[in-house]
């Protein structure tokens, strides 16, 4: 299938970003970890450009860790500062103030110089649906401020959000763009949950994912389900319906059920810490 989502919210969002920027100092970019490209959307560099970029790996507790530790590095390389998270339970989140000061210490430093005293820091939180930008925000303000969801589309509009004295945050929608030229993305960010899953056929996804972590973490499958990781990755479905008990009149698989337990199992982690792009 063509994977592909773009509500019109979107576009305004995007739109109302473009107006916001002049205001900020620093843009906080919320990724997945277990997609750390696919998880970016590449109008972000363009709207985020001059200004200090702090990139966080959410969900890092649902990662690869040595796959953490590598793309925090790659990032950095690039000139971004990182931090690794988990925004629900709060995991790394106390470091997060002391990376937004150093990441903005020029700015703070010119205020500092000007006479300007006490002038926060301005952020603008921003990411793809479902990447964990409100839970980030609620754990920082270490209360509930952002609207959250365990699914994509939960926030569409902007609010301000004060921290402390010294940090001010701007919550803003997840927004992906109008159109993924390599479809191996938007299958990714799928299996995530950052596309709706009422769009999506849990068959060619779960298809994917078995295949994708019987090569890249064997034994991982075999030892969830009970299953033998041999034969295609339809074969390998068939043996996940039978070991859970999915099952149709006739004895025959329930090859949707199954494929939706397998993605759920991901996402829940369940399946094991697993990161799709190495």
């Amino acid at each position: 299938m063509n994977y592909q989502w773009y509500p019109g919210h979107m576009t305004k969002a995007k739109r109302m970003m473009q107006e916001d920027i002049r205001l900020i100092d620093l843009v906080i970019e919320i990724i997945d970890a277990r997609v750390p490209l696919a998880s970016r959307n590449p109008d972000i560099d363009e709207l985020g450009k001059g200004k200090a970029r702090l990139i966080v790996l959410n969900k890092a507790d649902l990662a690869d860790e040595s796959q953490n530790d590598v793309w925090a590095a790659y990032f950095r390389d690039k000139g971004y500062y990182t931090a690794k998270v988990n925004a629900r339970s709060g995991a790394g989140m106390k470091k997060i103030e002391e990376v937004i000061r150093e990441a903005c210490r020029e700015k703070i430093e010119r205020d500092r110089r000007r006479g300007i005293l006490n002038r926060p820091v301005r952020a603008m939180v921003v990411g793809i649906p479902n990447a964990g930008k409100s839970t980030f925000i609620n754990t920082l303000a270490g209360k509930a401020c952002a609207k959250t969801g365990n699914r994509p589309g939960v926030t569409k509009g902007k609010q301000w959000i004060r921290l402390n004295k010294s940090v001010e945050l701007l919550d803003t929608p997840g927004i992906l763009w109008p159109k993924f030229e390599d479809q191996l993305v938007g299958k990714k960010l799928a299996v995530v949950g950052s596309i709706k899953d009422e769009l999506l056929q849990p068959e060619e996804l779960a298809l994917w994912l078995i295949e994708y972590v019987r090569e890249a973490y064997q034994g991982l499958l075999a030892a969830r389900y009970q299953i033998e990781e041999e034969g295609d990755a339809l074969a390998l479905l068939a043996q996940i319906a039978e070991a859970r008990g999915c099952k149709l009149k006739g004895n025959q698989p329930d090859y949707p059920k199954a494929a939706s337990l397998v993605v759920e199992d991901f996402r829940s982690g369940r399946l094991g810490r697993i990161t799709l792009e190495r």
